[in-house]
């Protein structure tokens, strides 16, 4: 039997120099033998060269022989499409739950929170006080300028979550609602007026519902106008003015409510197009399918 060094037969220098060499420097013959089969050796089969090719449990290495075979513990896919471990969804679903509480959220939740305040001041005192009138003006005035805010934060740094989706157009309605059925009830404001603008409001909400299916109907400019033009004229009359102040009001509202009207017909006129080229695009690949 020929000798051979310890370094050489089992040292680990030798086996990580059968590993990187391929039938390099070994003196055994059977040791050559092996490595031109394409073996290495050892006893099981799975010797330094075979690790140092393929890792340890067939993965490739890098550069640690002695790594364990299991999976990584980042909540990353490897490799071999291994899922990623339990904690990485544990994690998601805390940040997810904490991106919740963003300003653009504070701010719709404020002016949630301002809608049972502008009640209360607004129909303070018989509702006629121009001391609560004004402070109702206040909360009206701080609700629609977050609105305006909110939105814009959201956009901006990515602040969208399905929680804005849902309150924030409803905290609109409940303010610019209670606003007008305030005006109505105490007789400064025609009911005919309110039930337009409110009617127009609930309808393209189920119109968008309707429709969702083949799309979204985006926010148009005259829309946002109408916005503005409301919450002018509303917050006139929410104030007890007199004199031209009184008539201006009343032309501010008359424009809101054509403006209302105006829009709420090319929302429709939206939906229809929009529903009519979701069927096309259906029905075309359907026929493409079976094709």
């Amino acid at each position: 039997m020929t000798g051979v060094p310890a370094s050489a037969a089992g040292g680990p220098s030798a086996r990580r120099a059968a590993g990187a060499a391929a039938g390099g420097l070994s003196a055994s013959g059977r040791t050559l033998a092996r490595e031109a089969r394409g073996t290495a050796p050892g006893a099981s089969g799975d010797g330094p060269a075979r690790r140092a090719a393929h890792g340890p449990g067939g993965a490739p290495a890098h550069g640690d022989e002695t790594a364990p075979a299991t999976a990584p513990q980042d909540g990353l896919d490897t490799e071999d499409g291994t899922r990623p471990a339990r904690g990485a969804k544990v994690v998601a679903a805390a940040v997810n739950q904490a991106s919740v509480w963003n300003i653009a959220n504070l701010l719709t939740m404020l002016r949630l929170l301002l809608v049972p305040a502008f009640v209360m001041l607004m129909l303070a005192d018989s509702g006629y006080d121009p001391a609560w009138r004004s402070f109702a003006w206040a909360a009206f005035a701080i609700a629609m300028i977050t609105d305006l805010f909110d939105g814009h934060l959201a956009r901006t740094y990515d602040l969208v979550t399905d929680f804005g989706k849902i309150a924030d157009p409803i905290a609109d309605k409940a303010i610019m609602g209670a606003a007008l059925i305030c005006l109505s009830s105490l007789g400064d404001l025609p009911w005919w007026v309110t039930g337009i603008i409110l009617g127009r409001e609930l309808g393209i909400t189920l119109l968008r519902f309707l429709v969702i299916r083949y799309g979204v109907i985006p926010a148009s400019r005259g829309g946002k106008l109408k916005t503005l033009t409301q919450g002018i004229a509303v917050g006139m009359y929410v104030l007890a003015l007199t004199g031209w102040l009184a008539t201006l009001r009343w032309w501010v509202m008359a424009a809101a409510v054509v403006l209302t009207v105006a829009t709420g017909l090319d929302y429709v006129k939206q939906a229809i197009v929009l529903r009519r080229q979701g069927i096309a695009d259906r029905k075309a690949a359907l026929e493409e399918t079976e094709a």
